[in-house]
């Protein structure tokens, strides 16, 4: 690896963060399935029976991960990403994110509209006349394709409301 690679998020923190998450997920699957009921009955086992079971396989996989982390990695120093590639993919994280976000708010055509306009003119580097009708187009392509082809609604937000569709 080059000198820059030196500068980067190592391969054990990584390992070590999503033994974490999944271990998280999994404790959160058991928690659930307590609250619904886990145990087993006089008619067989409660809603939550089988699901704690599952969740509880991968708190117990998760801390398999952290263990082989510590074994194999721990002192390996190997780099999983450095930071230059690190900001290439947040160049392309980020705006997902933030479309994700945008379309639980706002919904999907918003989203679509605002992630497509933006990576046009940010990323893509067109101007901001070509960038804002080609997300507008696409969202409204997609509106015509679901809502009127396939008559499929999909989440509008609070535009649903505002122009009094359905």
């Amino acid at each position: 690896m080059s000198d820059n690679s030196a500068n980067g998020v190592s391969r054990f923190a990584v390992e070590l963060g999503m033994a974490g998450l999944t271990g998280a997920f999994g404790a959160a699957v058991c928690y659930g399935s307590i609250d619904v009921g886990a145990g087993w009955t006089d008619m067989g086992p409660d809603a939550g029976y089988f699901p704690f079971y599952v969740g509880l396989l991968i708190v117990l996989g998760s801390l398999v991960n952290a263990v082989q982390a510590f074994v194999k990695h721990r002192s390996a120093g190997e780099i999983f990403i450095d930071l230059a590639r690190l900001k290439v993919v947040g160049s392309f994280l980020l705006p997902l994110l933030a479309f994700a976000a945008i379309s639980a708010w706002l919904g999907l055509y918003v989203g679509t509209a605002l992630y497509i306009a933006a990576t046009t003119f940010l990323q893509g580097r067109y101007k901001w006349w070509i960038a804002l009708p080609a997300g507008i187009g696409v969202s409204l392509f997609f509106f015509i394709v679901f809502e009127i082809g396939f008559q499929v609604p999909l989440l509008k937000g609070p535009v649903e409301a505002w122009l009094g569709l359905y």
